[in-house]
Parts: structure tokens; C-alpha cells; sequence
């Protein structure tokens, strides 16, 4: 299908593109932003939406790739999958996140696909959400007003909903570092589509066969990604063992709202973020 007729603008620099987004908000015409485009074309080529204006952020230097800083390793926003899952200093201080990003629907889209983009559209299916969860990212966001800093547990509202607003743009997202960590991310899909029903996204710190301190994330479990805290609390203290690890894994619906639909049904769902927590916290284990 054609969609429908839009103008387009593609900005050098951010600041270009925040002032051309904020511009087009403040005129009320219906804007969107476009970066891998791998969730956008889909819907514009079905004419599920229409915009008048589309802001394409392909040209952006400065929100692309892989830095390390003092007390983080920073990941900016219109770096594609293909890239975070090949990048050493992730796989060396924030692996779950490569780990996680190799699981994104095929090659094809990992090399158009974008971190920011995949975040930014909140699909609580999407994968690396309850990533940036459990590993206590923070987004930082450019607007008109400058930048702010908003941490992973305000950043997700609801169902395809973020603290972004109309005239803002999100700019990187900086990990805390995660050196010795072992993690797993481990997912259940329809293989055709790739979307997870269910997954789970763990980072663990293991001293003498102890679990130190674990971070656990789940997705699609509710209309935001969610952090199984009930699940992290049982696990600290305990030896990485089978029944440990199981008794653990039975608080992983605790603070859940797992939806019904035509892929699994809620209660199944429930079971499923048991087995798959158990699993995820085994191999990270090892």
C-alpha cells in the first residue's frame, strides 16, 4: 500500500531537529519522528497513521554509537541493533543488553532497527525495555528547554506511551557499568513474528556460588516493562541452585497485569514468566 502524502525534513544535528519538531508541535501539525523506521513504515504504509510531517534523525552523527564515560557506558539513541550486539565495550560492561538486542526479529531489521526507536515506541512486547529496566538505565531527552535526564522506571507510562513529550527527542541512554555480571535473556516467541510473548531479562552477581545482587526484568507481563523485584529479593543470599532458583522464580508474577490476546491467554502467560524467570536466572547462573 502507498501512504499517505507527508513533507520530510532530515536534519544534520539534534538541535536542528528538536527546533524543526517543536516548530511543527507548536503549528498542531501531526509530526513523527523516524529512525530505524522499522515500526513506523509499517503503519504509515497501511495509512494506520498519517502524518503531515515526518522528521527522519538518519542524519544525525552525534546520537550514533557506542561511548564510555566515568560512571557509564553511553549508547546513543539512533544506534541500530546490529551495532549494540557487536559492540565490546557493551559486551564487557553491559552484556544483557547485546544479548538481548541479538534476539530482535531478524538480521534484516537488527540493521535498520534502533535502540532509541525501539524504546521510544514502548511496545510492551519489545524486547529491550525490560532491559533497560532491570539494568537501572536513564534516558536523557532533548527539547526546547534543553535536556533532562529521566530514569528506565518513569520513562515507560503505558501501552506504546513514554515520558517523552510532543516536541522532545530522545538523545542517548546511559547504562551503569555491570564489569563480572553474568546475565541471560531469555525469550518465547512465535518464530514467524519474533514478538515475545513472554521474556526475561536477568543480570546476576555471583561471589563463591552466592548470588550477591540480581536485577531481574520482565517483558510483556503488563502494559510497561516490569521489574521483578519480588523475584530479585528472594534470589540475594541465596546459592545459585536449582531449588533456590525455582522457589525464587515462583514471586515472578507478584505486581504483574499479564494481558489476553490471540497469542497466549493471561494466566498462561503467569506461567510461562515462572518457567522462564527459573531458566533466565539458571544459565546466567551457569
Amino acid at each position: 500500500m502507498i501512504p499517505a502524502q507527508f513533507d520530510y525534513a532530515r536534519p544534520a544535528t539534534l538541535d536542528e531537529a528538536v527546533r524543526v519538531l517543536s516548530e511543527a508541535v507548536a503549528n498542531s501539525e501531526d509530526v513523527k519522528v523516524l529512525g530505524g523506521g522499522q515500526s513506523l513504515l509499517p503503519v504509515l504504509r497501511l495509512r494506520l497513521a498519517a502524518p503531515t510531517l515526518l522528521v527522519d534523525l538518519s542524519g544525525i552523527a552525534e546520537i550514533r554509537g557506542v561511548r564510555e564515560e566515568a560512571d557509564a557506558i553511553v549508547v546513543g539513541a539512533m544506534t541500530t541493533h546490529h551495532d549494540v550486539v557487536r559492540d565490546e565495550l557493551l559486551r564487557e560492561h553491559v552484556g544483557l543488553l547485546p544479548d538481548a538486542a541479538a534476539t530482535v526479529a531478524d538480521p534484516q531489521v537488527r540493521h535498520r532497527g534502533t535502540l532509541g526507536g525501539a524504546l521510544s515506541h514502548a511496545d510492551p512486547a519489545g524486547d529491550l525495555g525490560a532491559v533497560a529496566l532491570a539494568l537501572g538505565a536513564e534516558f536523557v531527552i532533548a527539547g526546547p528547554n534543553g535536556r533532562r535526564t529521566v530514569p528506565a522506571a518513569e520513562f515507560f507510562v503505558d501501552y506504546f506511551t513514554t515520558a517523552l513529550a510532543e516536541d522532545e527527542l530522545l538523545a542517548e541512554i546511559r547504562f551503569p557499568r555491570y564489569t563480572g555480571w553474568r546475565h541471560h535473556y531469555e525469550k518465547f516467541n512465535r518464530t514467524a513474528q519474533a514478538w515475545s510473548m513472554v521474556a526475561v531479562a536477568v543480570a546476576l552477581k555471583v561471589d563463591g556460588g552466592v548470588i550477591a545482587e540480581a536485577r531481574v526484568g520482565l517483558t510483556n507481563m503488563g502494559s510497561t516493562p516490569i521489574r521483578a523485584t519480588g523475584v530479585e529479593q528472594a534470589l540475594v543470599g541465596q546459592p545459585a541452585t536449582e531449588d533456590a532458583v525455582r522457589a525464587a522464580a515462583a514471586h515472578a508474577t507478584e505486581g504483574t497485569s499479564a494481558p489476553s490476546d490471540s497469542d497466549a491467554a493471561a494466566d498462561y502467560r503467569e506461567h510461562l514468566a515462572r518457567v522462564l524467570t527459573g531458566r533466565a536466572v539458571l544459565t546466567a547462573a551457569g
